[in-house]
């Protein structure tokens, strides 16, 4: 579809132009870019009006708009129309010249690339194509906030359509392989690759099938993960498996496809049945024995939200008669199966060779803005050191502290003898903001960890200033002391 002579012509005029994060920020100035953020076009035109050809490959890609033919050429540089045309990159309105493709600049802390992929909804003016390859939205990028970035040697990217995870995976990954089903999201990764100068191994294939029989050090997969009827109106969301089949399917085959100690990454969707508790039905999932795993609930959506806001995903109005027609037999469905919610979040998997697996099913709804990834693979690390360490005699002997980071919050109500406290509430202020409500006692047997005495002579200087059986008050504490070492609330000195 692109060639490598004309993705290397288009990089040298967008660089030239100054279409990238840092350049279409600077010419847009804040009001502006975020105005562009909340699809609101007006402003953007106006700013982007004296930008020369940073101006009119912003109003092109950006905004959709038609733009003069000699103002294309020009801000195309070296890069033949023709060819643009010919690859679908443009189109012809008239005599004049529009966006057939989403190029768009995308960035982290570290630099800025490009992405190509198909039109959103709003751009095209009407619902997306069967084959539509989704560009950068905010299931790509959760799923990039919440993806570990230690350095691997290999890294597969499974279902990568555009290309967003492999892009930040050049990061940390000296060899990358994105597979996918769709051959035309294939094509718009080889270019986004191509534009940005990476050497991935593009693979096509359902599933795991285009790389059966290998490894990897770290997968991620944004997969088609709406569920509901076994259909496939869209590839990007549907799989053609009923239910919550595709988030299963690839929680059960993913952990074969890891060299060992390997972590792969995932979003996924559950259903929420009635009756039935979500954690043990995506544990259930997991194959026996060998799989660290922490499923990470982010949110749970009512069926009917659920289904009007696919609807309106794919550009389908929920009023209209299609709208209506899909609406039905989807909800149809979730009743049909007693369907009360519908689950979304993290999943994050180990292969281990360790005689007892761990597998945590937690709830995290709340807002919180640091990104996921560095706590995922902190939570990695100590599950090691629980496995190493927890047991009574080695959390008896450790020194603990409580990192600065964690605070405890108290909620008192005017009693007869003055304030009387109601709650007592352990926060950790970074990460994702655990919190845990703790009693007097393990207030107290906390503030005494500064890393300078041993648990267990903590727990007995307790046992003693508050007229405490010392071993009763050992089986209390330890399962808390776990719960917050996991969750990195009180850390090894």
């Amino acid at each position: 579809m692109f060639t490598a002579d004309f993705c290397g012509r288009l990089r040298d005029a967008f660089h030239t132009a100054g279409y990238h994060s840092d350049g279409v920020v600077d010419l847009l100035g804040a009001a502006a870019h975020a105005a562009l953020g909340r699809g609101e076009p007006e402003p953007v035109r106006r700013v982007s009006q004296d930008g020369g050809e940073l101006g009119t490959l912003i109003r092109l890609f950006l905004l959709g708009d038609p733009e003069p033919a000699p103002a294309v050429a020009k801000a195309l540089g070296s890069a033949p129309v023709e060819e643009a045309l010919a690859t679908g990159l443009l189109r012809a309105d008239g005599e004049q010249l529009r966006a057939g493709l989403d190029v768009r600049p995308y960035g982290d802390v570290h630099g800025s690339w490009w992405v190509v992929s198909d039109q959103d909804s709003d751009l095209r003016g009407g619902p997306v194509s069967p084959d539509h390859v989704l560009g950068v939205g905010h299931a790509s990028l959760s799923l990039a906030r919440a993806t570990a970035r230690r350095p691997v040697g290999s890294l597969l990217d499974l279902g990568t359509g555009c290309g967003v995870q492999a892009l930040h995976a050049s990061r940390h990954a000296e060899r990358i392989t994105a597979t996918d089903l769709s051959q035309r999201a294939l094509d718009l990764a080889s270019a986004t690759f191509q534009l940005n100068e990476l050497d991935v191994e593009l693979r096509q294939g359902e599933w795991f099938a285009p790389v059966a029989g290998r490894r990897f050090d770290q997968v991620v997969c944004n997969p088609p993960f709406v569920v509901g009827p076994a259909r496939v109106d869209y590839t990007y969301r549907d799989s053609g498996l009923a239910g919550d089949d595709a988030s299963a399917l690839v929680v059960r085959q993913l952990p074969a496809f890891l060299n060992e100690g390997g972590v792969g990454q995932l979003l996924a969707s559950w259903l929420h049945v009635r009756g039935q508790d979500w954690g043990d039905r995506v544990a259930s999932w997991l194959p026996r024995g060998g799989v660290d795993a922490w499923f990470v609930q982010r949110d749970v959506a009512e069926p009917s939200l659920y289904v009007g806001t696919w609807l309106r995903d794919a550009g389908v109005d929920p009023r209209s008669a299609e709208g209506r027609a899909k609406a039905a037999a989807w909800l149809d469905w979730f009743e049909a199966n007693q369907v009360v919610g519908i689950g979304f979040g993290f999943v994050t998997l180990r292969r281990t060779d360790a005689a007892h697996a761990e597998v945590v099913c937690e709830d995290l709804r709340h807002a919180f803005d640091d990104p996921l990834g560095p706590e995922t693979a902190a939570w990695l690390d100590r599950v090691d050191w629980l496995r190493a360490n927890g047991s009574a005699e080695g959390l008896l002997a450790t020194r603990f502290v409580v990192p600065d980071t964690v605070v405890l919050e108290e909620v008192s109500e005017p009693g007869a003898e003055g304030w009387q406290s109601v709650v007592r509430r352990l926060h950790r202020t970074d990460g994702p903001g655990w919190q845990h409500e703790v009693d007097e006692l393990a207030a107290a047997l906390l503030a005494g960890c500064r890393g300078h005495v041993p648990l267990a002579d903590l727990l007995v200087l307790l046992a003693f200033g508050h007229g405490q059986p010392a071993e009763e008050l050992v089986n209390a504490a330890l399962p808390i002391v776990r719960d917050l070492v996991r969750h990195g609330m009180v850390v090894p000195a």
